[in-house]
């Protein structure tokens, strides 16, 4: 492989060059390029990039610091200008200080950088300018402010393909949501969640620069907090040579965790980006958290660490902007100037992440134990902000409230709003989970804009998933909230922990105490992503006679059913014709399909199932899933 250095300002930067893999939707210019590339031939300068690889631009600008008197956060505003023959983006920069604050902790300098992440093969143009101007960086008009001096303000470079394989997401691209469900930009791949929303406070960690708790905790309703915050010492040992850390060494323990995670076939994280008056009071962006228009650098410059390590090992950024207790602690709930530069840096800083959710906060709006709240159009400003502002148009999700009326009287004014692209579910009763799946995506669908629902926060608050010592196969977690949500139209789950049980969602530090909940998790997605249309299907639970059931059935072409247990089941097929398969999935093991008693049915009426061949005892009590698919006419 030939490797090219190309100069910009003070800056030596290495590129390598790799072969495009296909031509076919180049045009010429691009075809020439791609030609050159493949030889391994020069490039004249012209660094190489791969498609859905993050390419980050320093620039040379004015010396200043996060304390400086003119606030480089407010008083600057960086935009850089991406063009490609077939589309264009606009993307905000941010202030840098000297350019490698995640290792310097450095809080000062003249560098600012952009983060853009191409989706287009061939050649990309750009062009950068930084404006002053006092509160520029909240000026919706790029025009305005006056143009400061900087460096590499204009350059060119070629996209060719990704060198990636899954989980990687640069191996498939950037997560929209679509009609429902996850799917990858210009592909027809579609993708379900499996994760962990505790801890909440994730970021609330020992080797981040600046990160302390405020106080400790003990209100009711919530798990108590020391003064002590994240290590994840347990994971130490998950850490790999060649893996990321920090300042010699740090971050490896979390580091380590996301692997553990990984392997486990998770893809999702849950957490909080500030929580500066919720439970743990030990996660912000900002040099400290009473003044919301300067940001720490270094801080997050290591967060960006650690979330390229979760894209990496196919680790979706579910990134909760705030927590319920902070929803009015920004312009008194209002999109105004704090929470406009806010989201600014959000977007600047992480979102040309591939995977990444942006949630609106934590049990958003009003309830009797936490009466300062939100109101809808607050909310809806929020979204609508976040859409408009994010040029790579993430999903935007609202984490409700556990159980109606109070939730509903907050979705039903926000159903069918452009701006919101779903639901990010919190169910205090497993047993109605599924039910509150179907039916909200059931309205959602009626009036014209499909939610896409993930099932992110089972209670009873103060228990919800127990560790495995506690509920070694979490039957009714199992039951409910995995299987039954899926089938019922959910596009994933994550698993909060109870805050009354041992490694809650703030003090949990290792994530190995729910192993087995990881496993059966894998269990269930797996099945899904390897066997199913379910971006195709539709709940249909009364096709089945065992009670409390599930089917997510494609008329006449493929179901799925979960059985709670093996006492006779049937499928009412009488409105389909044709010869269908049976197969069987042991969702406690996983594994690959199995056969059972009877291979095939016609459809045309009401079929029994029979069990899987494994069951010598059809008294098992164990819950199974089977598989009925159309074989022909």
């Amino acid at each position: 492989m030939k490797r090219l250095f190309l100069h910009i300002g003070s800056f030596s930067m290495l590129f390598s060059l790799t072969m495009f893999q296909s031509c076919d939707s180049l045009n010429s210019r691009d075809r020439q390029w791609a030609t050159i590339v493949a030889k391994g031939q020069p490039t004249n300068g012209i660094p190489v990039y791969k498609q859905w690889h993050t390419i980050t631009l320093p620039f040379e600008g004015p010396e200043t610091s996060e304390l400086d008197s003119d606030n480089p956060f407010l008083n600057y505003r960086l935009n850089v200008e991406f063009k490609h023959e077939e589309t264009k983006y606009t993307i905000r920069g941010f202030y840098a200080a000297d350019g490698k604050a995640s290792v310097t902790g450095a809080n000062q300098g003249h560098i600012w950088k952009v983060r853009f992440t191409p989706d287009r093969l061939g050649t990309w143009s750009y062009t950068a300018v930084l404006h002053h101007q006092d509160s520029i960086a909240l000026e919706k008009d790029l025009t305005k402010g006056t143009p400061v001096e900087i460096s590499n303000q204009k350059g060119q470079f070629i996209v060719t393909n990704s060198d990636k394989e899954a989980p990687d997401f640069r191996a498939n691209g950037r997560l929209h949501a679509f009609k429902g469900y996850y799917k990858f930009q210009d592909t027809e791949k579609f993708w379900v969640k499996g994760g962990t929303n505790s801890p909440e406070n994730l970021l609330g960690y020992v080797d981040f620069d600046n990160t302390y708790r405020m106080q400790a905790s003990n209100r009711e309703g919530e798990a108590s907090t020391n003064n002590e915050i994240h290590k994840y010492t347990s994971h130490l040992k998950d850490w790999k040579l060649g893996d990321p850390s920090w300042k010699n060494g740090k971050g490896k323990s979390l580091v380590g965790a996301i692997n553990y995670l990984a392997s486990k076939g998770m893809n999702s994280t849950y957490f909080l980006t500030m929580n500066i008056l919720g439970d743990g009071k030990d996660v912000w962006p900002y040099v400290t958290p009473e003044d919301f228009s300067r940001f720490d650098v270094s801080k997050l410059e290591q967060w960006e660490i650690l979330f390229q390590h979760m894209q990496v090992k196919g680790i979706l950024l579910h990134m909760v902007v705030q927590e319920t207790e902070n929803e009015t602690m920004l312009d008194n709930g209002d999109t105004g100037a704090m929470r406009q530069l806010y989201f600014r840096e959000l977007i600047a800083r992480f979102g040309h992440h591939l995977a990444l959710n942006w949630n609106l906060g934590e049990e958003n709006g009003p309830a009797s134990w936490s009466p300062i709240g939100q109101n809808d159009r607050q909310r809806k400003d929020m979204s609508k902000f976040l859409k408009e502002n994010d040029p790579y148009n993430h999903p935007v999700l609202l984490h409700t409230h556990s159980h109606d009326p109070l939730r509903s009287k907050i979705l039903d004014s926000i159903l069918g709003f452009q701006y919101l692209d779903g639901l990010s579910l919190q169910q205090d009763k497993r047993e109605l989970a599924p039910e509150v799946v179907k039916t909200w995506r059931a309205k959602a669908k009626e009036v014209g804009h499909e939610w896409l629902i993930t099932m992110d926060e089972i209670g009873l608050w103060h228990t919800a998933a127990l560790p495995d010592n506690q509920d070694p196969n979490h039957d009714t977690l199992r039951r409910y909230a995995l299987w039954g949500t899926l089938l019922s139209g959910a596009a994933g789950v994550e698993w909060y922990f109870g805050a009354k049980h041992p490694h809650n969602d703030l003090n949990s530090e290792d994530w190995r105490e729910r192993d087995r909940l990881w496993e059966l998790t894998n269990h269930a997605t797996s099945f899904f992503q390897n066997h199913l249309p379910f971006w195709e299907m539709m709940p249909e639970h009364s096709l089945i006679n065992t009670p409390k059931s599930y089917c997510l059935r494609k008329t006449g072409e493929v179901y799925a059913v979960y059985l709670p247990q093996l006492e006779k089941p049937t499928i009412n097929l009488k409105n389909t014709e044709g010869v269908f398969s049976i197969a069987w999935y042991d969702p406690l093991k996983g594994g690959v399909l199995q056969k059972g008693s009877k291979e095939k049915i016609e459809g045309g009426s009401v079929s029994g199932l029979g069990t899987p061949k494994s069951i010598e005892d059809t008294s098992n009590q164990q819950d199974w899933v089977c598989l009925v698919k159309k074989i022909s006419n």
